[in-house]
């Protein structure tokens, strides 16, 4: 079983920025495929950035077009935690964000995740 713990939110203004983290539980975090995606009330919860694991730490990136050169995914093997770098945030970024896990070959699709945090609260105010 693999836990998955999100930190980083809270309030900003527009502009600001924030720095998500996802602690991960166990030994082979450096093969799993990661993501984030968030969920603003009222809407479907949708995909943000991902990351790849595997063979030599993985490490390539996907990011949803409209955040692109604004927020920043990364992880860190020897840490077991990922996180999301957000930048230059706009009152539209405010949701609950989510960071998954998957096992195998992931893409953007919430379902090819088997794994996923609780999330945190990400306010931008204008």
């Amino acid at each position: 079983q693999v836990q998955l713990v999100e930190s980083g939110g809270g309030l900003v203004q527009a502009g600001g920025s924030l720095r998500l983290s996802c602690a991960t539980s166990g030994s082979t975090f450096s093969s799993y495929d990661m993501a984030w995606f968030r969920q603003a009330p009222g809407k479907e919860r949708e995909f943000v950035a991902l990351i790849n694991g595997g063979i030599g730490g993985g490490g390539s990136t996907y990011y949803k077009d409209s955040v692109k050169g604004r927020f920043s995914i990364s992880r860190d093997n020897a840490k077991n935690t990922m996180y999301l770098q957000l930048n230059s945030l706009k009152p539209e970024d405010t949701a609950v964000y989510y960071c998954a896990a998957s096992t195998g070959r992931a893409g953007v699709r919430s379902r090819d995740y088997t794994y996923w945090g609780q999330g945190t609260q990400v306010t931008v105010s204008s």
